[in-house]
């Protein structure tokens, strides 16, 4: 789940908001922090005791519903992955600048596929990752100390920001525990057996610390590229992540984080398409005999649609933003079975944590309706 989260569109949005919002940004990282682990901890606890994955609980509760869920998150990941195959393409573009990030990502995607097809090619992938995810902590660690950060202002304004960001806060979470990527832990747990009352403090655990991981991520992040836009650099709108590596770690800096933001896309890309497709089972079972090639046609289609899109950029902002729709629609639904007996047996669940859940909804259906409205509409 940590991984999924950690892909170009959390590193692209983190940013692009330090850079609109300042030290302002720490108050909606702290507020997403928040958000995403009530609505993990409730989400995963459900699905682990019932035993089941996320769109057939919603069928027991509703016939239909877990098929229009199952739609939805498909669909966010699509919109997800159209954003990670724009990643891949960027970070194609940082290693060759000879390659658009539209032709980046076309290759992109055929690695993608590849990787996919060959198990022995996805675990030296997987490792891959891990040694990227190593130096990207490495990188901003240096940036950090390497810039004068104004960590006393960041604190500040953690708690007393100048200005609220309500589309800053959905896209973070939805860019977090939105859509696929919590249902990514969740349905993973499933699959491996960790199921039943019994399985969860193990289920607390691997929420919190998944979550924390992420955000630890995002937090350093913050703080480097705030210390490098404090010095008054205007990052460049077409990679904002790359070019505030650029800034602080030179020449080698900007290559290697072009290798990490590919990385993180590559493995993203095959992730979310795999989570959508677990979800699409549900509506046919012809899509759960052809399974694999369902993973590919999605890779492919995500790709087809970056490629007559572009902006890679806005797509990763939007991407997190449309997702965060969705998260008020799962995990209200995800509450309601938590009191069926029928669905989780003879499970009580929190009375303090179904409380913070439905808190979590109202206010993610309230700010959604706010980010529709003028990101579309207005």
């Amino acid at each position: 789940m940590a991984t999924s989260a950690v892909g170009p569109g959390f590193l692209t949005q983190t940013t692009v908001f330090t850079q609109t919002l300042g030290a302002s940004f720490g108050f909606v990282i702290l507020v997403s922090i928040l958000l995403d682990i009530g609505a993990q901890l409730n989400i995963w606890r459900v699905i682990v005791v019932a035993k089941k994955r996320a769109q057939d609980i919603a069928n027991e509760l509703l016939p239909g519903l877990g098929f229009a869920i199952a739609g939805a998150v498909s669909l966010g990941g699509l919109a997800f992955n159209v954003g990670n195959i724009g990643g891949a393409g960027m970070g194609m573009n940082v290693l060759f600048p000879s390659l658009s990030p539209i032709v980046g990502a076309a290759i992109s995607a055929v690695i993608a596929v590849t990787i996919f097809l060959l198990k022995d090619a996805g675990k030296i992938m997987d490792r891959f990752t891990i040694l990227m995810g190593g130096a990207l902590i490495a990188m901003t660690l240096y940036v950090l100390f390497s810039t004068e950060t104004p960590v006393g202002e960041a604190l500040y304004r953690s708690v007393w920001p100048e200005n609220v960001d309500v589309i800053a806060i959905v896209t973070l979470v939805g860019g977090t525990v939105g859509g696929y990527i919590t249902f990514a832990g969740a349905h993973r747990l499933i699959d491996a057996g960790v199921t039943g009352q019994e399985a969860l403090p193990q289920v607390n655990r691997g929420s919190i610390s998944a979550i924390s991981l992420a955000s630890l991520v995002r937090i350093v992040l913050f703080l480097a590229a705030l210390g490098v836009i404090s010095q008054g650099v205007i990052l460049d709108p077409s990679n904002p992540p790359a070019s505030m590596f650029q800034h602080a770690a030179g020449h080698i800096g900007y290559k290697l984080f072009g290798m990490v933001l590919w990385a993180a896309a590559i493995t993203s890309v095959i992730g979310a398409a795999y989570t959508s497709v677990s979800f699409l089972k549900t509506l046919h079972p012809m899509i759960e005999k052809h399974s694999s090639a369902c993973i590919i046609g999605f890779i492919v289609a995500s790709s087809l649609i970056f490629c007559f899109v572009g902006k890679p950029v806005t797509l990763l902002i939007i991407a997190g933003a449309l997702n965060g729709f969705i998260l008020p629609v799962t995990l209200g639904t995800m509450l309601i079975a938590a009191r069926k007996k029928t669905v989780i047996g003879h499970y009580e669940h929190p009375v303090w944590m179904s409380v913070v859940g439905w808190l979590i909804t109202a206010m993610m259906a309230a700010m959604s309706v706010y980010t529709l409205y003028t990101m579309f509409l207005k």
